[in-house]
């Protein structure tokens, strides 16, 4: 089990060793598991979460050490290099479990980590061929390669369906030409998922999902993002230039792609709800340790009624929000149908953590305005977890329909 040194708590905000707000009863394994993550983001995030969200740059180094202790394989099963969560159908909540720890300091290591194990690994366990699985997971589990997903493209976000990348197939081989945009972690991954057209015959049926490694010529990173948040975490374009890659490369069958893309998401959005928790949870902590030294008129500002009502509204959003989202991975590990859940929980967690960090803002009043305090980044990093992986408005038709018919 991972030793972690005292932690480093940030001088502005005195809570990060605060306990997770709700008691969620977890299995001992997860107990572990959340205290190993807690550590380990305490040490070791706090100070490069800054650092990475001023200079817009990932620390690669910080995410080796984390998969060192076994973080980026909780999805995988042991023969891969997992840790056993996944034989104990417990793979996802750990996942959930390690990943609020992460975005409760850096949302920028958090979504790179979602990415990395529920858009790529799972996918790749769940639908891969024996030998691609061989070969390529073990490097994962252990961190070696960080993994990344191409879907979106600049015709195709939320319309995925539309998009236009291609791969021919020739011979024992298929040629991909095309882009990839919004691509998290593109430039340091090094195997991305891709998904491309290898017919058009049909908008949905003549998609196919492959594996396509960084290292394979014809592959370069186009377009930088300059976001608003998640700075730390490096968004690109990805370019496909009669980039050959093995027929063994395809993952499934020919033409399976848009519903390997569907079912991955599900995964994805349990996945940002917990880095959603994660923020709102940040905002709670942060706020309630500000407004306990705070004074103004004579007295803490946690004893006006006005900002202990935001308190309690924001603690009961984050609570319920991470109900929704263990509710959504523990389907998911049953190997039961969860897309109307995950859906519910990805939307209901990201406006509950946009609300929260609204209100910390608030709270910390015109500090909440400064880059001195924490508050500030969480606001930025909270608004992403409302477009990717699927809009509130998709979720609301994921969910509106599964109820409606």
């Amino acid at each position: 089990m991972y030793e972690a040194p005292e932690a480093a708590i940030n001088p502005l905000n005195k809570c990060l060793t605060m306990e997770p707000a709700v008691d969620m009863n977890l299995p001992e394994e997860l107990q572990l598991l959340q205290k190993t993550a807690r550590e380990f983001a305490e040490s070791e995030l706090t100070k490069a979460a800054r650092e990475m969200d001023e200079r817009e740059e990932f620390n690669v180094d910080v995410f080796k050490k984390l998969a060192s202790l076994g973080l980026a394989g909780l999805t995988l099963p042991e023969q891969y290099g997992g840790a056993g969560f996944y034989e104990s159908k417990l793979a996802n909540q750990a996942a959930c479990v390690v990943l609020e720890e992460v975005n409760r300091v850096c949302a920028s290591t958090g979504v790179t980590l979602s990415v990395h194990m529920s858009l790529f690994s799972s996918a790749l366990n769940k639908w891969g061929s024996e030998e691609l699985k061989g070969r390529v997971l073990p490097k994962v589990a252990t961190g070696e390669w960080i993994g990344a997903y191409c879907l979106s493209e600049a015709g195709a976000g939320s319309d995925a369906g539309s998009l236009t990348c291609a791969a021919k197939k020739d011979g024992n081989e298929y040629v991909l030409n095309g882009s990839k945009l919004w691509i998290t972690s593109a430039p340091y991954a090094d195997v991305y998922l891709v998904m491309a057209r290898t017919s058009d015959s049909h908008k949905t049926r003549g998609i196919s999902a492959f594996i396509v490694e960084r290292s394979r010529k014809g592959v370069s990173i186009g377009k930088h993002e300059k976001k608003m948040g998640i700075r730390g975490s490096s968004t690109c374009e990805v370019l496909f230039d009669n980039c050959r890659i093995p027929a063994s490369n395809l993952i499934g069958e020919e033409g399976k792609g848009f519903t390997i893309a569907l079912d991955t998401l599900d995964g994805g959005r349990i996945g940002i709800s917990a880095q959603a928790v994660g923020i709102g949870r940040a905002c709670l902590e942060d706020a309630i340790a500000y407004a306990k030294q705070r004074e103004q008129f004579g007295r803490k500002i946690a004893e006006f009624q006005g900002v202990q009502w935001m308190i309690c509204d924001m603690a009961a959003r984050i609570d319920a929000a991470r109900l929704l989202m263990y509710r959504a991975a523990t389907l998911r590990d049953a190997g039961q149908p969860c897309a109307k859940e995950a859906a519910m929980a990805k939307l209901y967690a990201s406006e509950a953590a946009n609300k929260a960090a609204k209100d910390a803002v608030q709270i910390f009043g015109g500090n909440g305005y400064s880059k001195e305090y924490n508050v500030e980044r969480y606001f930025r990093d909270a608004k992403i977890t409302e477009i990717y992986e699927g809009t509130s408005q998709i979720q609301r038709i994921v969910v509106s329909r599964a109820l409606l018919g």
